[in-house]
């Protein structure tokens, strides 16, 4: 399919078939202020959300649609990762600056690792069973499931922001807005390998990998685009507009698209129309706010948070991917 046609058939599509559809809103009673990551139990059908301003993880059962628990004592919880085949989740608080592990049945505290200032984006290594967590002036800690260890970090020049673990590979990406720049790491050796300068665009927070295609897709806010990299050769491919503070952002690789939540008020959607060309096909309205996000491949699902503010109710909008 040529350029041209797949731009048409783009359109056509956008036209009849919107690629994200609400189906239905979960209430988050109770919950004010700042929401941040969130996590998913795939088999179970639990989201769980990190409430940063209410200080709580909420746990919602999606059978059902709504909130079934909300795990108090957290300290502004930014990051939270679910690790089924161990039973665990791990909540990183920003304000305590500690790692906490819970039994995700029980909910029973199983660990705390502190000396984590700002305690931030996590993300889980299911390869090596490794969780990482972003934190401090630069570093990326490195903890071992199963026996909850820390093995070790990852020393960065600045606060990681949102970082990409490659699944079948070595490399970890990760954002240094205060540095300006990307940096790319070897997991196994635990060392920043190289960087990558962001010379025309800061406040680069979001991330998604297309690791198939080796392409990196990151979002700024200064100004506010979605900036493409060749993940092999550190350079920028293609950039575009892009809705403003954008904090979350996933590749779909079976449709080939790109979605980013953004605190103006929408989630943008992009097409891949090759792994150097893209087309922005949906600017969704949705919240003052609603900036961070979760999507689901397994349960065709996206979520998107939606904050408490003035008459504005914090909710979990849930989107089938059509």
């Amino acid at each position: 399919m040529t350029a041209l046609m797949f731009a048409l058939s783009v359109g056509a599509q956008a036209q009849t078939a919107p690629p994200l559809k609400l189906e239905k809103t979960i209430p988050l009673e109770h919950v004010t202020g700042r929401i941040d990551h969130m996590d998913l139990d795939v088999t179970g059908q639990r989201l769980f959300v990190s409430a940063l301003g209410n200080n709580t993880l909420e746990v919602l059962d999606l059978k059902v649609g709504k909130q079934v628990r909300s795990i108090s004592g957290c300290s502004e919880p930014q990051g939270v990762v679910y690790v089924r085949n161990r039973n665990q989740l791990f909540v990183a608080n920003g304000g305590s600056g500690k790692v906490d592990v819970f039994d995700s049945r029980s909910f029973k505290l199983l660990k705390s690792f502190g000396d984590m200032p700002d305690a931030d984006d996590a993300r889980y290594d299911s390869q090596a069973g490794m969780v990482y967590i972003a934190y401090g002036k630069g570093a990326l800690a490195v903890i071992r499931t199963g026996t909850l260890e820390k093995v070790g970090e990852i020393k960065t020049a600045a606060h990681p922001e949102a970082f990409a673990v490659e699944p079948d590979g070595n490399r970890i990406f990760i954002n240094e807005p205060d540095a300006r720049e990307v940096e790319m790491a070897a997991r196994r050796q635990q060392k920043v390998i190289t960087r990558w300068p962001m010379r025309n665009f800061g406040g680069n927070f979001p991330m998604a990998l297309d690791e198939k295609d080796h392409r990196l897709f990151v979002g700024c806010r200064r100004h506010a685009r979605l900036i493409v990299f060749n993940a092999t050769k550190g350079e920028p491919v293609a950039n575009l507009a892009l809705s403003g503070d954008n904090d979350d952002m996933y590749y779909d690789a079976a449709r080939h698209r790109i979605y980013a939540s953004c605190g103006e008020g929408f989630v943008d959607v992009f097409a891949q129309q090759d792994a150097n060309h893209y087309q922005r096909i949906a600017h969704i309205p949705t919240a003052s706010g609603a900036r961070t996000s979760y999507y689901s491949p397994e349960l065709n699902e996206f979520f998107l948070a939606v904050p408490r503010r003035w008459n504005q109710k914090a909710e979990i909008r849930v989107f089938k991917v059509e």
